[in-house]
């Protein structure tokens, strides 16, 4: 990655131009037995899309907060990124009701409906499948989402100064997470080609940094699985050599 990368958009804009085709999330369910792969080009799409809709059919601007509900998931991923790509600060576990917008998977949406805001719902259902039902009070991520142009352009600049993510009591500008990041990174040995298996929740920034942020800032990749406790010693074995991991969290 750059030097001149200062917030999580630049990381992934830097990382769009070095190698586009290569692996960046792959997330695993092992409650449901899902399997997702996306390249650094269908992550970009995806945080792009998610942007647009974020800026354009939600209004959301600068320095608004998102209570981010949503558990470690590869479109939890795609949301932290947008909500960097517009400059929302993304308020992970945030309180609906002081946030100016939320989104909510489908297990909280009755905490999300205290946000007198914008209410966005997402299924969490295998290949970003919609509700069968759309929940009362709320946009379908699956069924706005698709619409959206591939292509984002903030309508102001993002400031890396400013507040961008706050999870567990913690509050980071841009400028700060990435700097974080990579010394996370650092202090793992990642780097460029690396493959960080992560079973870790997103409601720490330890569970994000290696979740998602610290292979971004270093040109890595994550393997990202939910319910990682149901695999046995044997079957996590079989994964970390399926699929080529080179460092573990925790």
């Amino acid at each position: 990655m750059n030097a001149t990368d200062h917030t999580p958009a630049d990381l992934l804009r830097s990382a769009l131009a070095a190698d586009p085709a290569r692996p960046l999330v792959t997330f695993y369910d092992d409650a449901t037995g899902e399997r997702v792969e996306l390249s650094v080009a269908t992550f970009a799409n995806w945080v792009a899309k998610t942007a647009n809709l974020l800026q354009g059919d939600l209004a959301a601007a600068p320095g608004d907060r998102l209570a981010l509900l949503l558990p470690a998931h590869w479109q939890t991923a795609v949301w932290l990124l947008a909500c960097s790509s517009v400059g929302v600060v993304a308020e992970v576990g945030g309180d609906p009701a002081a946030a100016d917008l939320v989104v909510s998977g489908p297990d909280t949406l009755e905490a999300a409906r205290a946000c007198s805001g914008e209410r966005v719902a997402l299924a969490l259902r295998p290949l970003g499948g919609r509700f069968p039902q759309p929940p009362e009070g709320f946009t379908d991520y699956a069924v706005e989402v698709p619409g959206q142009g591939d292509r984002f352009a903030p309508y102001a600049p993002v400031d890396p100064h400013a507040p961008a993510l706050t999870v567990a009591g913690l509050e980071l500008t841009a400028a700060e997470l990435v700097e974080r990041a990579r010394a996370d990174a650092a202090g793992r040995g990642l780097g460029p080609g690396s493959r960080m298996l992560s079973g870790l929740p997103y409601d720490t920034w330890e569970g994000l940094s290696y979740g998602l942020y610290a292979p971004l800032a270093t040109g890595g990749s994550v393997v990202l699985c939910r319910h990682l406790d149901r695999l046995d010693e044997g079957r996590l074995a079989e994964r970390r050599t399926s699929e080529r991991v080179t460092a573990t969290a925790p």
